[in-house]
């Protein structure tokens, strides 16, 4: 009799009317709103502001989200195209079914894009969002738990994960190896929470290395170390899973990627070391296109409400303050270009 295990949700899912809540989504937009917010706090100490965080959200989340989706169907073709595949899966997203690097990938690039066409230093939005993403990452882990999928080998383990049939839980029957039934009241290696944990764990050393040593390195470092320990972590976790993946030479492919990942986050490192700016400098960039972006607002507010006096003033204001500050100006296109 095992006297000590952790329970698996009794529900995957709740109805308000007639709409039916996923709460694998729920944790996914949970994690997304922690991101934000903790991204936003340190974005605005290197000076810029929330405003540009939300737009760049509006960008990254999406794409991201296609990003995994994507990955997932990529490296589970069977599911989708397969002999007894459904193509039509593909956009019920809310069955589970998304690839992390897919979607750090694609999110990622729009992120990138959306900051080169507002002149905003890459370098500087990845070591924000850094310590963000893995505590989003830790946050969406637990829809594995509500959904109860994608667990580890059969353990004894005082911290096992006991699976059950009840409710609306997706995962309702204990697979092993191969497919292969377990016996009834097997516990299984809970990987969610250990990724939760590791990833938690990750995201307070980066914090603190951004905080004590980020003199003596580099704008850009800090998401390469993200890289790094995520993926050292993924990869002893996804060893320990047994749902169904396909392999190469014996090894699960996310493991591969994990690795290969891994590889890029320590050559990343060592050329941000080498040929990459300062945070200070960059900030101070950042600094000057804020300023530029509030200026032309109040311009353009100014010149949609003429009639106001207060509006009038404060256009005048931004540009007597404009006038002696030939190093900033603006495309045709309204965006700040730094000379």
């Amino acid at each position: 009799m095992t006297l000590a295990y952790i329970p698996s949700p009794t529900i995957s899912q709740f109805s308000i009317g007639p709409v039916t809540i996923h709460i694998y989504a729920l944790c996914i937009l949970m994690g997304i709103v922690l991101a934000v917010w903790i991204t936003s706090n340190r974005w605005k100490r290197l000076g810029g502001n929330f405003d540009q965080i939300l737009d760049i959200t509006l960008v990254a989340v999406p794409s991201g989200i296609v990003g995994a989706r994507l990955y997932h169907i990529i490296t589970t073709p069977e599911r989708f195209f397969g002999a007894n595949g459904d193509w039509v899966e593909m956009f019920r997203i809310w069955n589970g079914g998304l690839g992390i690097w897919g979607g750090v990938a694609l999110g990622a690039l729009a992120a990138w894009a959306w900051c080169r066409h507002k002149h905003y230093p890459m370098a500087l939005l990845a070591d924000a969002i850094a310590p963000g993403l893995l505590v989003a990452q830790a946050v969406g882990r637990l829809g594995n738990w509500f959904n109860q999928e994608l667990y580890g080998a059969p353990t004894t383990l005082p911290w096992g994960l006991k699976l059950n049939d009840t409710g609306t839980a997706i995962g309702q029957s204990e697979q092993c190896y191969d497919g292969a039934t377990c016996p009834s009241g097997t516990l299984f290696h809970p990987t969610f929470l250990y990724e939760l944990i590791w990833n938690l764990i990750g995201a307070a050393i980066i914090v603190w290395i951004g905080s004590t040593v980020m003199k003596r390195l580099k704008a850009g470092s800090l998401f390469s170390i993200y890289i790094m320990w995520y993926t050292a972590g993924r990869t002893w976790i996804e060893s320990l899973r047994i749902d169904y993946a396909h392999e190469f030479l014996g090894v699960r492919i996310n493991v591969w990627v994990s690795l290969a990942v891994f590889v890029l986050g320590v050559v990343s490192f060592i050329i941000v070391q080498q040929m990459g700016r300062s945070t200070e400098l960059l900030a101070e960039k950042l600094r000057t296109v804020t300023e530029i972006e509030l200026r032309l607002a109040v311009r353009d507010e100014a010149g949609s409400s003429k009639s106001s006096p207060v509006s009038a003033t404060a256009a005048r204001t931004t540009d007597e303050q404009s006038g002696n500050e030939g190093a900033t100006v603006s495309n045709a296109d309204g965006q700040p270009h730094i000379q």
